[in-house]
């Protein structure tokens, strides 16, 4: 496991936020040098899953409790642009993730705010 000074190593100069509401988020990812892009996969890079988790409870300084679902529809290269969309309700994040208009993540979790 690698723990949180991991994660902040990994999320290093992966993406750069281009524009936040606190309804939506626009990102703009890093290019296939970084480090996680030449991890996975070196000939054909795409972001993990449980960083795209990673990079939004980052951004929105969201402590995960419990991960209720999360659907990984379509891949996410390196120099991607993309929207996050995010609908709070009590304690639990509804989080849309779409790129060039498609749908390709979904998830939804349970969480604390990191204040």
């Amino acid at each position: 496991m690698l723990g949180i000074k991991g994660v902040i190593i990994l999320l290093t100069n992966l993406y750069t936020v281009i524009k936040s509401t606190p309804n939506q988020i626009v990102i703009k990812l890093g290019n296939k040098e970084h480090p996680v892009f030449k991890a996975h996969f070196p000939n054909q890079p795409i972001l993990p899953g449980f960083l795209q988790i990673d990079i939004i409870s980052n951004i929105l300084n969201d402590k995960i409790i419990k991960i209720i679902y999360s659907k990984f529809l379509a891949p996410i290269y390196p120099n991607d642009e993309i929207i996050v969309d995010i609908n709070t309700f009590n304690k639990e994040k509804t989080i849309t993730i779409e790129k060039n208009k498609k749908k390709i993540t979904k998830m939804k979790y349970e969480f604390l705010e990191i204040k």
